[in-house]
């Protein structure tokens, strides 16, 4: 798939943009919906990554007549059979914050010795019924307790080998994007987008 030109993100996060535009550098240009964009709503509650984000890039890119770029990633835990996965950002159900998600999760691996864990992030760019998808992992494990106040959802308890036992809380955002599942999905998906 080659891209020429914008590519709006099927979101209106700001601070998610900010990531990824900084991940792509200068090779892609990213953009927010226009200010008086109406975003169809789609249902996240698919079984995979993939079937997410394809959803959400498919259905801003149809409503808008744009080029889309859509992720969905989550948070997988060997000792929970992979949960909770796509449901990370709906984990123990609606009106939770990041801090009560993250406490539900310490309490479900109360007394787990292995405590391997991994966050996936799947990146969809959609146009015209063509699209690209690319694929970033990060490996590490559950921390006990929640440590440091950087980054944002699971990342306090989430800490990465060979940064010291440090959590992704504990790091800088620039040390983050360099090693994240988010950075590695970025990269793996302007090596497949051609003329990226």
């Amino acid at each position: 798939m080659r891209v020429q030109g914008a590519i709006t993100l099927a979101s209106w996060n700001a601070g998610k943009l900010a990531e990824l535009a900084a991940l792509a550098g200068s090779r892609l240009e990213l953009r927010l919906p226009p200010d008086d964009a109406r975003l169809p709503e789609v249902a996240e509650d698919a079984d995979t990554y993939l079937e997410n984000a394809l959803a959400k890039a498919r259905a801003v890119a149809t409503a808008l007549g744009v080029t889309a770029l859509a992720d969905d990633s989550g948070l997988e835990v060997d000792a929970l059979e992979g949960a909770p996965g796509v449901r990370s950002a709906r984990f123990g159900g609606p009106g939770l914050s990041d801090a009560d998600r993250t406490q539900l999760l310490l309490e479900r691996l109360e007394g787990v010795e292995r405590r391997s864990a991994r966050f996936r992030c799947v990146l969809v760019v959609y146009r015209g019924g063509e699209w690209c998808t690319a694929e970033g992992v990060l490996e590490g494990e559950i921390t006990r307790a929640p440590r440091g106040a950087s980054g944002f959802g699971y990342d306090p308890v989430f800490a990465v080998p060979g940064l010291g036992g440090r959590t992704l809380a504990e790091i800088a955002p620039d040390e983050k994007n360099a090693i994240s599942h988010r950075a590695a999905a970025m990269r793996d998906l302007m090596a497949n987008l051609s003329g990226a």
